[in-house]
């Protein structure tokens, strides 16, 4: 299997290689140059077996020929062994044709450890193997940061750079980030928004003297190794509703299109699905673009979903590369209004493409605090906030479902949201096991300016240091 880029100027890489690049040199981002097909037969194999047995075999074609099938398995038992729930992602039923996937049984309590877990695994045993060491940088609106410290911390092989907008993240999520006492973990407060944390870390991958030099490595969904891992989620849920003989239809809470982007290519390995329903808060660049063909970033504004934060969704790049018929020269045409005008238009063909699998509903603020308080009221389920922004979408999306079976993407626990529940409900949620003294524990952060070079000489100082630690 061989990995392409979006913008077409990178050669083709290995699984390993793509793995510890993250974005591709062209600025691109790398995808499967084909997709494997499973058939109806494998597909309906997964009913009844675990969520590790599934993982191995979605994600074998994508590693084969680079690591050894004993040795991702063990990775694969690794990565999940810290899972509250036997299930690691099991199903909650809250109607008749309703249902929530629970994302959020992982160490930090949200989805991004389903995918975390295992690519700190495989990126540790690929540097061992090589002897090499990596500096890991990403961006967070809130639940990749802390999925990334809590997956890496201790690793000798890595030193880890997390930037994250200060002020704008929960205290749940932050203090996740900023309590972890572990030598290699550096969390960065940065003025701005995850708009700005993200655009500073692909400008160093595009840095290329400074990406040379510490070996960077991205963790951010850029890296198309996350999105794999998260495709496992769409067949396990699809196995227990009667896939592949039956279509599903899931509601996905996004921000920066990463989490929905491994649905449809879910589907594109074979797995039924009937619609992808795109939700988002009210800042809503990919509900407008859907709707308009208008991609035009606005004005991020702060929620109560702060994970959804965010106006220039990453990884919709990838939709637009597939929907283009992989022309990379169209796809730099649209990058390029990007970075010089906040937009562009898409085309009516690749438009029309996407409408065909997606819809696509906003859910403004005061809508997500109704949604959590029903949810609990007449199901007794309690919705964090990006959760209720699914479950709220979802209420729009059944005018235009089929009957095919409606499965909501919960995200995130609500005890990481406390101050948005309380709102809602009038009660604060326990906080879990993994959360206990969370706010007992010292705090250890960076406060930076929104300045490229600032941090750059931060994180380079800082991995230098590692650097000369690690050889003496």
């Amino acid at each position: 299997m061989k990995y392409i880029s979006t913008r077409g100027a990178a050669p083709p890489v290995s699984f390993t290689q793509m793995l510890l690049a993250g974005l591709a040199p062209d600025g691109g981002l790398y995808l499967p140059q084909a997709y494997p097909q499973l058939s109806q037969d494998a597909i309906a194999d997964f009913a009844g077996r675990s969520y590790e047995e599934v993982a191995q075999a979605i994600l074998t074609p994508f590693v084969a020929g680079e690591i050894e099938a004993g040795a991702l398995r063990g990775m694969i038992e690794a990565a999940y062994a810290k899972f509250r729930h036997k299930a690691v992602a099991p199903l909650t039923q809250l109607d008749s044709n309703l249902f929530v996937l629970e994302l959020f049984h992982g160490p930090t309590l949200a989805f991004k450890d389903l995918a975390m877990q295992l690519l700190a695994k495989l990126i540790d045993h690929v540097l061992k193997a090589r002897g090499e060491r990596a500096t890991i940088i990403g961006a967070t609106s809130g639940d990749t940061g802390a999925a990334a410290i809590e997956a890496f911390r201790g690793l000798a092989q890595v030193g880890v750079f997390i930037l994250y907008p200060h002020g704008r993240v929960s205290d749940v999520q932050r203090r996740q980030m900023t309590t972890v006492d572990a030598e290699n973990i550096h969390p960065i407060a940065m003025e701005g928004t995850f708009d700005d944390a993200q655009a500073c870390v692909k400008n160093m991958f595009n840095h290329s003297a400074l990406r040379d030099e510490l070996n960077l490595c991205g963790v951010n969904s850029i890296n198309l190794a996350r999105i794999l891992f998260q495709m496992v989620y769409y067949f396990t849920s699809a196995a227990v509703l009667g896939g592949p003989y039956r279509k599903i239809s899931f509601v996905v809470p996004t921000g920066n299109f990463g989490d929905i982007l491994a649905g449809w290519m879910a589907k594109r390995l074979g797995l039924p699905v009937d619609r992808l329903v795109i939700a988002t808060n009210s800042n809503d660049i990919l509900t407008r673009a859907v709707a308009s063909g208008h991609y035009v970033v606005e004005t991020v504004h702060p929620t109560q979903s702060p994970s959804m934060d965010i106006q220039v969704s990453s990884n919709f790049e990838r939709l637009l590369f597939e929907t283009h018929g992989r022309d990379a020269g169209v796809l730099c045409r649209l990058m390029a209004g990007l970075r010089q005008s906040q937009g562009f238009t898409i085309e009516p063909g690749p438009l029309q493409a996407i409408r065909a699998e997606f819809d696509a509903f906003c859910v403004a603020e005061p809508e997500t605090t109704r949604e959590i308080a029903r949810s609990w009221r007449e199901t007794g389920f309690l919705a964090d906030p990006h959760t209720a922004v699914g479950l709220s979408a979802t209420r729009q999306a059944k005018a235009r479902a089929s009957t095919s079976p409606l499965v909501v993407l919960g995200t995130a626990h609500p005890a990481k949201f406390p101050a948005a529940i309380a709102h809602a409900t009038g009660m604060l949620p326990d906080l879990p096991g993994p959360l206990a003294g969370l706010f007992e524990r010292k705090e250890r952060f960076s406060i930076l300016p929104n300045d490229q070079s600032e941090i750059e000489r931060f994180i380079h100082a800082r991995a230098a240091r590692a650097s000369n630690r690690a050889a003496s």
